[in-house]
């Protein structure tokens, strides 16, 4: 069965998509540790994130850093933190945190973001 990003991918589930290019896909974290966190993801599925093939990763990290370019000028962030876990969904993802402080870095800040905040940031990253 598809990862469940995947199934964001193929819109065969809502997600609040904020990049797409033929390899890699953006999209907001609907559990957030910040307003703003942005998941990005291979096209490929691909279960651990070292596995990725080589020019796949490459363009994977390019994108990573123009996606936080984009949120640190578009939140009006300090800093985008960055990082990677190998356990959960079986799809290697980058997370990509806004901070200002050590504080909003905090895993343990988890929470469910509503619809109208995910539309909003949304909107802001992809102008």
């Amino acid at each position: 069965m598809a990862s469940i990003f995947t199934q964001i991918i193929n819109e065969e589930i809502p997600g609040y998509k904020i990049y797409e290019d033929d390899y890699v896909c953006a999209f907001l974290d609907i559990n957030p540790i910040k307003k703003g966190h942005v998941l990005v993801v291979p096209k490929v599925e691909v279960d651990q994130f070292f596995d990725i093939e080589e020019k796949m990763f490459d363009h994977m990290m390019h994108r990573v850093r123009y996606i936080a370019q984009v949120m640190r000028a578009q939140l009006k962030c300090e800093r985008v933190c960055v990082f990677i876990e190998g356990f959960g969904i079986p799809h290697a993802h980058v997370h990509l945190v806004p901070a200002n402080t050590p504080g909003d870095f905090d895993k343990s800040n988890v929470y469910k973001a509503s619809t109208e905040e995910l539309e909003e940031v949304q909107r802001l990253l992809q102008s």
